[in-house]
């Protein structure tokens, strides 16, 4: 598999058409789920339609009902839905029966035990997305722009295909690279501000990650 890149938390047109114009693989558009990056369905509606054709796009959920994912494929129409909340197995299967969406499912690291979490979601996600645990106490998922320790994943192996998270930028993508994973998320690593993307940020690490 080629290098590829998901550019998640957009909230701005013109930062979309940014991440379309310097090639990013994925667009993420986080929906009604605590962050400084939420969007209502209708703003993520909106938001993710000039990247239809172009970039897969994905509605990042946490512990979305079903109403609110009805009204998300019935609107938005995503390629992926990213579940990144406390969904079971179980529950991701039910969920992608009756939408008939991609699924990718985050989960998160702090210590060698946490990967068995991926075994775990490997039958029922199309990706499986590797993000840092939260800081104690936050109640936020993801979105923290940290990072876990990359070594944990020597040796591994998954049918599913792997995603990077947490904390990646400019300064560190190359050794994230060097985890093997060809699959790279990043949002707050390419911002000037919460929300805000840094177009010059983004040129620049798309133009690392395809080195």
């Amino acid at each position: 598999m080629n290098t590829q890149v998901k550019i998640c938390g957009l909230k701005r047109p013109e930062d979309v058409e940014a991440a379309l114009r310097y090639g990013a693989d994925m667009l993420g558009f986080i929906v009604e789920a605590k962050s400084p990056r939420r969007l209502s369905v209708e703003q993520a509606a909106q938001l993710s339609r000039p990247a239809f054709g172009s970039a897969k796009r994905v509605a990042v959920t946490v512990n979305a009902d079903e109403g609110l994912l009805d009204r998300i494929c019935a609107n938005m129409c995503p390629d992926y839905i990213q579940f990144h909340g406390d969904e079971s197995p179980k529950t991701l299967r039910y969920i992608s029966s009756f939408t008939g969406v991609a699924v990718i499912k985050a989960v998160t690291i702090c210590e060698q035990a946490d990967l068995e979490q991926v075994q775990a979601y490997a039958g029922c996600a199309d990706y499986i997305l590797l993000d840092a645990k939260a800081p104690k106490g936050e109640t936020q998922r993801g979105g923290h722009g940290l990072s876990f320790d990359w070594n944990l994943l020597k040796g591994g192996t998954t049918k599913t295909p792997l995603i990077l998270a947490g904390g990646l930028n400019l300064g560190n993508i190359k050794a994230a690279k060097a985890t093997g994973i060809q699959f790279f998320d990043v949002s707050s690593g390419v911002e000037a501000a919460p929300g805000l993307k840094d177009h010059d940020k983004i040129q620049s690490f798309m133009k690392a990650a395809h080195e």
